[in-house]
């Protein structure tokens, strides 16, 4: 059965779609008449009677070929208004985490147009995952902290070795030493020592945390990219007067490929504006400022260092 339908579309589709559009700018009426009824649409295709199961195989064949929706607009008199559809086409909003390419408007310090930039899926639009951030951020304070606390042991407190009184005869404890941990002054049994609180995160999961937390700030609105963080001169108020124009803005994170002196200068005043190069883009300092401005070889030096192999 399969194989009779298909030898009929074959053998009449490249003859009937001719004819039907033929007919269709011939003579409109009669050939909207034809195009919008089914039945006669399948008997024009397949020349006889056909099986609804063949109507149907036949019917998605036209629809494959009329992709187009017609909706009222100032050519409603070369169409029938009752074959327009009346129906408004709302456009939907962006899901997140499909790892799709963001098209990112670029701009400047004075918001000037300077094009837009693609930004890869891959890096830019993933799935947020808190966990994978948890994760991140307490490697990296763990990882940060000093650990140089230190206490003396009963070999390290200085004072007398003399044995303070006899061993018996006194009344009193015996005792070998005033060092001991008993005694004011004296020794701290099992305090801490000089060691680092780092643990192991794979390589992997620490490239995910920043991929998650770049995609957040996208997904936010809350990522910018700059044609470059070029600044005239070292004056603190250059920066001011940009970050008062900004709204909805606590505290901003500028990344640069490389950290320009004069940048570096008119920033380090401020509390709320921070500085760092794309090598030292971490997780905890994008989630400590709530903006991120990026320039576009620090967006360039990211994207590479985020595709580059991992060595084992």
């Amino acid at each position: 059965m399969a194989a009779l339908i298909s030898k009929r579309i074959l053998r009449c589709s490249s003859w009937s779609l001719h004819s039907l559009g033929r007919c269709y700018f011939d003579s409109p009426s009669a050939g909207f008449a034809s195009i919008y009824k089914p039945r006669d649409v399948c008997s024009s295709l397949s020349g006889e009677r056909m099986l609804p199961a063949d109507r149907s195989l036949v019917r998605s064949m036209v629809r494959q070929f009329s992709t187009s929706i017609l909706t009222p607009g100032a050519d409603d008199s070369a169409f029938p208004s009752d074959l327009l559809s009346k129906k408004t086409l709302a456009t939907s909003e962006r899901t997140i985490g499909l790892c799709q390419d963001l098209l990112i408007p670029v701009t400047n310090f004075h918001n000037e147009d300077k094009g837009y930039m693609v930004f890869p899926g891959d890096v830019f639009d993933l799935p947020i995952r808190k966990d994978i951030i948890h994760r991140v951020v307490r490697w990296q304070l763990a990882k940060r902290q000093q650990g140089t606390h230190s206490t003396k042991t009963i070999s390290e407190v200085s004072g007398t070795g003399r044995k303070p009184w006899n061993q018996k005869g006194t009344g009193r404890a015996r005792h070998g030493s005033l060092r001991g941990p008993q005694f004011r002054g004296g020794a701290t049994m099992h305090g801490p020592k000089p060691r680092s609180h780092a643990f192991k995160v794979n390589k992997k999961v620490r490239r995910l945390g920043l991929k998650i937390a770049l995609s957040a700030r996208a997904a936010e609105g809350k990522l910018l990219v700059f044609e470059d963080l070029e600044v005239p001169t070292h004056k603190t108020k250059n920066i001011v007067n940009y970050y008062n124009q900004m709204e909805d803005t606590k505290k901003l994170l500028l990344v640069d490929g490389t950290i320009d002196e004069k940048l570096k200068l008119s920033t380090q005043n401020l509390h709320y504006v921070n500085v760092l190069p794309s090598i030292g883009l971490n997780v905890y300092s994008i989630l400590l400022h709530d903006t991120l401005v990026m320039s576009r070889a620090a967006v360039t030096k990211i994207v590479e260092r985020m595709h580059t192999p991992i060595n084992r």
